[in-house]
């Protein structure tokens, strides 16, 4: 009554982050209200964004509360807050690695029931197997089944409701009065200390209350308030109250309970459709795994994994490879190694008791960091729900000793994990923003940069949203020659959930415009998805197109915001430019008339070496046709009136060097901890970040760019 119903249903469903729920939604509503991110990338622009702020919910014109500039001033409650959100991310971890053996292996104890031979190795036995069948399928998504999940936990539910009222009515149908409070008292008057230790299995009954909250982004608040009110809480009442009724009589079968409550002609239908609801919760557990690890990583609190998106039309739907067979190791370990639902409930209520109570935390901080309500209601809320959970939780740890510590052995590790790829992540970000090249040594080289320029677009991936990394010192020292457009990208994910394709990218000049070089920052939420590289292309050359037009027009125009020297541009045909795509791959071909035909093909590609021209040769015949289609895309510049003549020059110069190369330079860094560094920084630096950097996916292949397009640039990190 108390946590699912009040709390969440009434409550939490009421704080959401652009419609997303969960522990990541709560700190950046955080984060966003509060200077508490570690990370120091933020910009005024970032808060230009129509989804910083939530209507009604803006600190802009409310002064600071003495509770915010205390908590904001002090660098160790940040990381404090951080290490509490990426324990619950932990905890949510263990979670989906123990829902899938509990729900499924639960199920399937039913056999024991009704077949005489089944034993526990025979049942261990089916639910690895039907384990591994889920897990080794996720690849293929689960929007083609996944219309069959709602019909199934429906169905479910009104079978269990059913059953309640039969046992009700055949056993006692007296055990309404169960309901009154009065036998709270008397239960902990009757059964003291182990009445309270029994506490840690009681919750049980309210686990996955959590998913409500943290799948919120996949239905409205409202829909899942009608279905909780209406069919989840009274059928689970129902249910339960059909359970007590039945135990009250038969309390021999306590272990048994569920499946010796159920009719015997009714055994095998509800048999079949307990085995189905099992999987579509551990269904559900992995896809939360997926999805909290993809919101991690966004976030640079995870090792660079590959995220696959397994369905096109329907968002958020993704897979990640290598937690997937993690996972898998992990489920049937735990299946095999406790092969008992008794062990496996204490670990799955410490799990998901951590989980609500770092909730109850991050929901006390943004009741006056986020609402602007009195600290005194805020401490109200923690201590109100925050104790009853204290007390749940201090009796599932009781149960450390059977079962309990698997959750926090997992949690222990992700968290280490999590932290350590954080924390030197962001000594390198420091360390490359200490490091910047000045801008008047830039200029003190001229237009030309004191090398050769050649036809191309050298795109330089950099983490600096200001300033230019000194990667690029190494090509201008040590190179003879370097690309005629040269474009510095910053992929920056802000605190947000989605951010739209007409804000994401921010655009502005580095030096004068004869040097032609560019700062693109790309700007993600948390959730968004990340195009392939032909997409990126497209919309880098679009948008610098777009930015030399507003440029000219002058500071603000109605589709682009200036920020300093730094612009929100989206594409549209006021750049003059169109996309003809062709089957031809001839450089020079021309597109019909209307258009600037463009002439400089045979020059641009005897710019590159014969090994060079072969190389690009072969791999254009041995990529997949549909991958290989992007490199068929030609951009033309329509004729038309240009209020200035620089204008016209400047956007065939980058189509050019748009059709003659575009090449990728990605800093491969070493990192490791000064010498004069604690032991402790250099364990986490020197061995477990350098670690986790070799066994992590490239940047090359997490930002999907093509090998033949790669430059990798050495540089040394001592922080």
């Amino acid at each position: 009554m108390l946590l699912p119903l009040f709390k969440y249903v009434i409550i939490m469903l009421s704080v959401d982050d652009n419609g997303e729920g969960g522990t990541f939604a709560l700190y950046s509503l955080l984060c966003r209200h509060a200077k508490l991110c570690l990370l120091p990338n933020h910009q005024a622009a970032d808060e230009e964004l129509s989804t910083y702020f939530s209507p009604g919910y803006s600190n802009r014109n409310i002064p600071p509360s003495v509770f915010k500039r205390y908590v904001e001033k002090r660098k160790n409650i940040r990381t404090g807050l951080l290490l509490v959100v990426l324990f619950g991310a932990s905890m949510v971890i263990a979670i989906g690695v123990i829902t899938p053996s509990i729900s499924v292996l639960s199920s399937i104890e039913g056999l024991k029931v009704r077949v005489k031979n089944a034993d526990d190795r025979m049942v261990i036995a089916i639910t690895c197997f039907v384990l591994v069948c889920l897990i080794v399928r996720q690849h293929r998504g689960t929007h083609r089944v996944g219309i069959t999940f709602a019909p199934i936990v429906l169905l479910w539910l009104l079978s269990v409701a059913l059953l309640g009222i039969y046992n009700i009515t055949k056993w006692n149908p007296r055990i309404y009065q169960a309901l009154s409070p009065y036998y709270i008292y008397k239960f902990f008057r009757n059964t003291g200390k182990d009445g309270w230790i029994s506490l840690g299995g009681i919750f049980l009954c309210i686990t996955g209350t959590e998913a409500m909250f943290a799948d919120l982004g996949q239905f409205t608040s409202t829909s899942m308030r009608v279905a909780f009110f209406v069919v989840i809480y009274p059928c689970l009442m129902l249910q339960y109250t059909g359970q007590a009724a039945f135990l009250s009589k038969n309390f021999s079968a306590v272990d048994i309970s569920f499946y010796a409550s159920v009719p015997e002609p009714l055994f095998w239908p509800v048999f079949v459709l307990a085995i189905s609801t099992g999987i579509v919760a551990s269904q559900a557990a992995i896809s939360e795994t997926f999805s909290i690890v993809q919101q991690c990583h966004a976030l640079g609190c995870f090792p660079r994994v590959k995220i696959v998106h397994t369905s096109r039309w329907i968002h958020g739907k993704i897979y990640i490879p290598e937690i997937n067979w993690i996972l898998m190791i992990l489920i049937l370990t735990v299946t095999l190694g406790f092969g008992d639902t008794t062990l496996m409930g204490n670990a799955y209520g410490i799990a998901y008791m951590s989980v609500t109570l770092v909730t109850t935390l991050l929901m006390t901080l943004a009741i006056t960091l986020v609402w602007h309500k009195t600290l005194v209601l805020a401490l109200s809320f923690l201590l109100f729900f925050g104790s009853m959970e204290i007390i749940f939780l201090s009796s599932s740890y009781m149960r450390i000793h059977k079962g309990g510590w698997l959750p926090i052995m997992l949690s222990s590790v992700f968290l280490a994990v999590m932290y350590v790829w954080h924390y030197g992540s962001r000594r390198k970000y420091l360390s490359d923003q200490q490091n910047r090249i000045p801008m008047k040594w830039i200029l003190s080289r001229g237009p030309s940069l004191g090398i050769i320029r050649t036809p191309g677009i050298g795109v330089i991936y950099t983490e600096l949203a200001t300033g230019v990394p000194a990667t690029f010192s190494h090509f201008l020292t040590n190179l003879p020659s370097f690309y005629q457009v040269i474009v510095f990208v910053c992929i920056k994910t802000i605190h947000v959930p989605y951010i739209s394709h007409k804000e994401r990218y921010l655009i502005g000049r580095i030096g004068p415009k004869a040097y032609q070089m560019y700062r693109c920052i790309i700007r993600y939420g948390y959730k968004d998805v990340h195009k392939s590289n032909e997409d990126f292309e497209y919309n880098l050359v679009m948008s610098i197109a777009e930015f030399i037009q507003l440029e000219s027009e002058g500071s603000r125009t109605p589709d682009g915001s200036v920020d300093g020297r730094l612009a929100v541009v989206r594409t549209s045909e006021k750049t003059g430019m169109r996309m003809v795509m062709s089957e031809s791959t001839n450089l020079g071909e021309s597109y019909g008339s209307g258009c600037s035909s463009w002439t400089g093909s045979a020059s641009l590609r005897s710019s590159k070496s014969a090994t060079l021209r072969r190389l690009q040769a072969l791999y254009e015949q041995e990529v997949p046709a549909h991958l290989s289609r992007g490199r068929r895309v030609r951009y033309q510049l329509l004729d038309k009136n240009y209020k200035h003549p620089h204008v016209k020059e400047e956007l065939l110069e980058l189509v050019e060097a748009k059709h003659a190369e575009v090449a990728y330079v990605i800093g491969h860094s070493y990192i490791k901890a000064r010498r004069n560094s604690s032991f402790l920084k250099k364990l986490a630096v020197d061995v477990a970040y350098s670690f986790l950097r070799r066994n992590c996916r490239s940047p090359g292949v997490a930002l999907h760019i093509p090998h033949i397009s790669l430059i990798m640039a050495g540089m040394n990190y001592y922080v």
